[in-house]
């Protein structure tokens, strides 16, 4: 079997990496794929803009899983999606893994998230939509501080601040609507109570339609929890980013937690998508805080999680690409999910100066020996081929370059191999957190 995959980041690079690994796979299109990509086992990269056999009128996603006879799809981004790629690919008969564009909207969309949640009783925090600054900006005065301000649309993750001081808030407030910073995405805002605690990340296997549901397949599968790192700098200090490093799974994060999880976040998720009658066949990302209250959804994201895939994927034992198509079928329910026992650290390496600007174009080295020593596998995610494929020479195109994932029988394994594997990895002014998966690395929700 071929299958297309949509996209050029890491998730994408370990989505590929994990169907290679399944005998059901013949060939990987990853479209456009990335520097890590180009050289995986079974994949080939398909660049849209540099096909000489596309043409006007037809998805040219669509257009090169036909001409590589993919049977399957699996979109990893949400702008696609939320653009409705999954159901041109139904249309034109080609199975995908990623919800049709309703269902999608659960992401692209904070408002109607946040009413869904409200509508469907799913644990969460109490929050405003607003499309007015004046309105906005009085209440938060009235509120108080500290307070969460997010743009409504998809805006890369640069979308939402947790202001400390009404100050920071009204600031906020006004770069988002006023700014042009997020672009469409700042109109509306919604303004949300903080909440106090410890989050973690938990993605999902989902196959709802109404016809599974009706025949009592429907069903919501998560997966092992992890845990983002979202400021720069080690001890939690700096600019939020789109994630330093993750680990998995969590020794803080209870079997109690997880049913309490599953009772209040989880199931009633799914019940919503039932109510609804969405076509969800694809993955669900829960950002979650564990509060004293219990568990609290912060968001939705209808896709894999971007790095937490990079820590989450390789500790699967099983079959990756039946358990997509199991979710295209409606047997989830009946599929078994095996996880290996240990841990899995992936700490990211970024470009000098991200979060802001960058330099690209720069060429990576890596000490092959050290890396085969460490046991440790790159997730490429912004970086390019160079001119000479043959070579592999690859250069920086991002700011988040790589993820090095290692993992280990115990943490303390997984994060000394993970470590030695980054560090078998030079460019310019590269920069990475020391302390991924350490005690006081991430965010406890509590300022």
């Amino acid at each position: 079997m071929n299958i297309i995959v949509v996209g050029n980041g890491g998730r994408e690079h370990a989505i590929c990496w994990k169907l290679a690994q399944s005998s059901l796979v013949d060939k990987i299109v990853a479209a456009p794929g990335n520097g890590g990509t180009a050289f995986e086992e079974k994949c080939v990269n398909v660049d849209p803009k540099k096909c000489d056999y596309i043409v006007e009128g037809e998805n040219p996603f669509v257009q090169i899983a036909k001409h590589e006879n993919c049977r399957m799809a699996v979109i990893g981004p949400e702008d696609p999606l939320a653009d409705g790629l999954a159901d041109v690919f139904w249309n034109a008969g080609i199975p995908v893994v990623g919800p049709k564009k309703a269902g999608a909207q659960l992401e692209a969309s904070k408002d109607l998230s946040k009413k869904f949640m409200k509508e469907y009783n799913v644990a969460c925090a109490a929050s405003e939509t607003f499309v007015n600054q004046d309105a906005a900006v009085e209440y938060v005065k009235k509120h108080g501080a500290p307070i969460v301000i997010k743009a409504d649309g998809l805006a890369a993750g640069k979308g939402v601040t947790v202001a400390a001081t009404v100050d920071e808030a009204v600031a906020a407030i006004d770069d988002i609507m006023n700014s042009g910073r997020v672009g469409s995405a700042g109109k509306k805002i919604v303004v949300e109570d903080y909440l106090e605690g410890v989050e973690i990340s938990v993605l999902a296997a989902v196959s709802c339609t109404p016809e599974y549901a009706a025949a009592g397949s429907a069903c919501i599968v998560p997966f092992l929890p992890s845990r983002d790192h979202k400021r720069l700098m080690d001890g939690a200090k700096g600019p939020n980013t789109g994630g330093m490093g993750t680990v998995c799974p969590l020794d803080d994060v209870t079997p109690e937690m997880m049913e309490a999880f599953d009772k209040t976040i989880l199931q009633p998720t799914l019940n919503g998508l039932i109510k609804e009658k969405f076509d969800y066949r694809g993955f669900i990302f829960f950002g979650v805080m564990l509060t004293k209250n219990g568990p609290k959804l912060l968001e939705y994201n209808v896709r894999l999680g971007d790095p937490e895939t990079q820590s989450v994927l390789p500790l699967m034992d099983f079959d990756f690409a039946a358990m997509c198509m199991s979710i295209m079928n409606g047997t989830l329910k009946d599929f078994e999910m095996k996880w290996k026992s240990g841990y899995q650290v992936s700490p990211v390496m970024v470009s000098g100066g991200y979060p802001g600007d960058y330099e690209k174009n720069i060429p990576i080295s890596v000490n092959e020996n050290l890396l085969k020593l460490s046991t440790a596998k790159i997730f490429y995610a912004g970086a390019v081929v160079g001119r000479r494929e043959s070579d592999g020479n690859l250069l920086t195109s991002g700011g988040r370059v790589l993820a090095c994932s290692a993992y280990g029988t115990t943490f303390k394994e997984a994060w000394e191999k993970a470590y030695m594997g980054i560090s078998s990895v030079k460019f310019d002014k590269a920069f990475f957190r020391k302390d991924i998966g350490l005690p006081g690395a991430a965010e406890s929700g509590k300022l």
